[in-house]
């Protein structure tokens, strides 16, 4: 007699016992939908199956990893955020320092932070910047350091700047090594860590949307425990932080949320 499947519940409870994801805080109907593409591909016809080969197959356990973080970016995203983020959101950070501290939180295979350094070295000549730059998933934070990008990830990088911080190797891009030694990669899980360190600037784009509201919520106070007096928090094209105000945030333009001083 075949036993019943595990319940959407049962899975997700031994998917936190067993790699610390509480998939409870991302929101049912998404994590439901990716999971059924991921169980079909795999052959899984039901959660226990799926977990039986997540803990026997790992390269299908790196695929679920892979889809649970959304590994999608690329090079100065928006570029109009960036824009408003280098004349006038690091200039006001920077006034009067010698350094800043800055967290790409949720960096993907890189392309944020690499903008970041950049930016960084552009704007900020004779400020020294440190650059933390997280994720969940550690085989894109190993992809990550490398600083390799694709013709797609370059698409908003002016001739310019690819010709003074890029390389060309082979068929893809390699930020320089003035670039890269701006960046320090470290594992973090935004649902579970506390912040990493206090910082100037956070930046973390479309990574929350995939959470549930509760989630959202204590993730955005972290931000702004984590965010020295003055410093801002940079969210994506499609984000707002919710009840801002009642955490203590200003929002004095689109997309960035501001720590009162």
């Amino acid at each position: 007699m075949r036993q019943p499947d595990l319940t959407y519940e049962e899975f997700i409870a031994q998917i936190k016992q067993r790699t610390g994801i509480d998939l409870a805080l991302y929101k049912q109907e998404q994590m439901q939908r990716r999971l059924k593409g991921s169980m079909e591909r795999a052959g899984a016809d039901g959660y226990g199956a799926y977990l039986r080969l997540l803990d026997t197959n790992p390269a299908v356990r790196q695929v679920f990893l892979d889809r649970l973080t959304i590994n999608v970016s690329e090079l100065f995203r928006n570029p109009e955020h960036f824009g408003t983020l280098a004349e006038r959101v690091l200039p006001e950070i920077a006034e009067g320092k010698r350094s800043l501290k800055i967290w790409s939180a949720g960096c993907s295979y890189g392309a944020e932070p690499v903008s970041l350094a950049v930016l960084a070295l552009e704007k900020l000549p004779g400020v020294s910047c440190e650059i933390l730059a997280t994720d969940i998933d550690e085989s894109i934070l190993k992809a990550a350091g490398k600083g390799e990008f694709q013709d797609p990830d370059m698409k908003n990088v002016s001739p310019q700047r690819r010709a003074q911080w890029f390389q060309r190797d082979g068929a893809a891009w390699r930020a320089k090594p003035e670039v890269m030694r701006l960046i320090r990669f470290m594992k973090h899980n935004l649902l579970a860590d506390s912040a990493p360190g206090t910082f100037d600037l956070i930046v973390c784009r479309n990574v929350v949307i995939y959470f549930g509201d509760e989630a959202k919520d204590r993730v955005n106070r972290m931000f702004f425990q984590a965010l020295r007096p003055g410093g801002y928090l940079f969210v994506g094209g499609t984000e707002r932080v919710a009840d801002s105000e009642l955490i203590g945030y200003e929002n004095p333009m689109p997309f960035f949320y501001r720590k009162p001083r």
